[in-house]
């Protein structure tokens, strides 16, 4: 989907229609969560501070979030999903796989699919998706971006091979800001120059993401669209208006955290055996402190836990903007390592 919450608000309310809008955040706290294309036109992106947002756009106009209005619409968006087929994995509201080598139409030819999906996505909800399509998941994923917002772009395989060599290196699905500087320190700077080391010596690099990284700047991604997919992780997290600087105040913010996270918890069914507490501080910089049981974590222990592990966290009193807590390494994780790494790139996007 185009800047998913951001169109969703613009639909809802004409006069936010052709301006620069913000999902989240305020002009003097918070965290921009999506942006409209007006605002990203001044440079303002999700997981911007919302005062630099505001700076870079002084007339962009800051919404709250309405996550049970997108959810709704993510689900009649899945239900037009499955006039084609069944085989859907989402990463998120607002983006999903879908595998239609066999599909209920009995279209030939994806990108068809595609347009068909794209129309009705227009007629009835009244907003814009984007979508690639290729020949793995690796391809589609970098192909949805190329035309967006409101295109389609498709990757076949007498092209892919060029394309994979000519991506910036930035493209690359999984690769980030940090991997990027990495990766221009060895003359990394695309698909070709990727393609030029082996995996072994990429291995050596970046750890068991090279062999990913081999795969990838050759085109190879084996991976089925898989509609079970498992959830790695539940968490809670809250950024304060004012930032909090005594240590009573942090306790009451951790213990309403830990109200919604138990709350989370009971809803999914699910329980874990690793604690995360995230800090964030004033000055954005962020802080985790992380602590692994034999067996699941129970309420009480979630509570005692999160307090011990706020007791490891120094320089609380250079005030807090942000705390968040997060359940991990469930029972149902069984994929092997390569999976569970594969599964967290995804994620981001």
């Amino acid at each position: 989907m185009d800047a998913f919450y951001a169109s969703v608000e613009q639909r809802d309310n004409p006069e936010l229609q052709g301006k620069p809008v913000a999902v989240g955040g305020s002009r003097e706290r918070g965290v921009v969560a999506a942006a409209s294309y007006e605002a990203r036109e001044y440079g303002v992106r999700s997981a911007m501070p919302s005062m630099l947002a505001a700076k870079r756009c002084p007339h962009i106009t800051f919404v709250p979030p309405r996550f049970d209005v997108y959810k709704e619409v993510s689900q009649e968006i899945r239900a037009i999903f499955h006039e084609y087929t069944d085989l859907i994995e989402p990463l998120a509201l607002d983006e999903a796989y879908l595998d239609v080598t066999s599909n209920k139409s009995e279209l030939v030819y994806a990108m068809d699919i595609a347009e068909e999906i794209r129309g009705k996505i227009k007629e009835r909800l009244n907003l814009t998706a984007s979508a690639g399509v290729s020949f793995n998941k690796f391809l589609a994923k970098i192909a949805s971006d190329v035309k967006k917002p409101d295109g389609m772009y498709i990757i076949t395989p007498g092209i892919a091979t060029q394309f994979i060599e000519q991506l910036p290196i930035e493209k690359f699905f999984g690769i980030g800001k940090v991997t990027t500087k990495k990766m221009h320190d060895r003359d990394i700077f695309n698909g070709k120059d990727l393609k030029g080391y082996n995996r072994s010596t990429l291995v050596r690099w970046f750890g068991k993401a090279g062999s990913f990284y081999y795969n990838m700047a050759r085109g190879i991604d084996n991976r089925p669209v898989n509609p079970h997919r498992i959830r790695k992780s539940l968490g809670a997290e809250r950024t304060y208006n004012l930032d909090l600087t005594s240590k009573e105040a942090i306790l009451e913010k951790i213990e309403a955290i830990i109200e919604v996270l138990l709350k989370r918890l009971e809803q999914s069914g699910k329980s874990g055996k690793t604690l995360t507490l995230k800090i964030k501080y004033a000055d954005f910089q962020q802080i985790t402190r992380s602590n692994t049981l034999t067996s699941n974590y129970n309420a009480e222990q979630i509570k005692a836990e999160s307090f011990n592990l706020l007791e490891l966290v120094p320089n609380l009193e250079n005030g807090v903007r942000l705390i968040g807590l997060q359940i991990s390494n469930f029972d149902d994780d069984s994929q092997d390592d390569n999976d569970s790494f594969l599964g967290q790139l995804e994620m981001k996007f």
